[in-house]
């Protein structure tokens, strides 16, 4: 109480950092605010996270038109620095340049739209970033210098590149997440749609940097509008 039927998607009001970092994020939907608890840090504490050595607050001095939604308007790699950032109504510019001040990441801004030409709220719908491999859809980039900028930082650094295409963004194969086991093995987190959407050809792809690991989230992909990106906070 009261109801927050978007809570199952936490990513969107915080984000944990190596160090012991904490931030969180002025939500575009007031109806969304709610889900921010300060009460989450403290239990991640008492099991053991080292969570709140800092805790920065995005929310303070916010404009009410200016906003950032975690790691939904950001696809964070971690070892280059750089934040990539689809830039909407829920993912400002003024609110990205705090976060880079804060943060001491570098913002990779660009635009983005769906099959049907509207515009992609959320970065994590159509790119996500491992360690070794990238999975991006360029096709939902239109205009081509911001392609070529984004298809070049993501070589720079290393990785490479599986692309998917407008309709796998749909079917939400861009919003995975890769994790590690107990066994520092690689595991690449998504739903049974978006696993399904993949050919062949790209699940070996996705394979040679770790193993897929998929569970059904149809209800939640139907009527909440996310999927397995969306779900998971990473703790470090």
């Amino acid at each position: 109480e009261p109801e927050k039927p978007d809570a199952v998607f936490p990513n969107n009001w915080v984000s944990f950092h190596a160090g012991g970092t904490a931030v969180l994020y002025p939500l575009l939907a007031p109806s969304r605010r709610r889900e921010v608890r300060l009460e989450v840090l403290e239990e991640l504490g008492r099991r053991g996270a080292v969570v709140r050595r800092r805790l920065v607050d995005l929310r303070q001095g916010a404009a009410g038109s200016s906003f950032l939604e975690g790691t939904g308007s950001l696809v964070l790699d971690r070892a280059a620095r750089l934040a990539y950032a689809c830039l909407s109504p829920r993912t400002t510019e003024e609110m990205l340049a705090r976060f880079e001040l804060e943060l001491g990441y570098e913002a990779v801004p660009f635009h983005a739209f769906d099959a049907r030409g509207v515009a992609i709220y959320h970065t994590n719908v159509m790119m996500s970033v491992g360690s070794s491999v990238a999975v991006v859809c360029l096709e939902s980039v239109r205009e081509p210098a911001e392609r070529h900028a984004l298809e070049q930082r993501l070589e720079a650094s290393g990785l490479e590149l599986l692309p998917i295409t407008l309709a796998q963004v749909d079917e939400f194969a861009g919003n995975l997440l890769e994790l590690r086991s107990r066994s520092d093995q690689a595991l690449f987190v998504l739903s049974r749609r978006a696993l399904r959407a993949l050919r062949p050809e790209q699940v070996a792809t996705l394979e040679r940097h770790g193993r897929p690991l998929a569970a059904e989230l149809d209800t939640i992909e139907t009527h909440g509008g996310g999927s397995a990106r969306c779900m998971i906070a990473e703790v470090f």
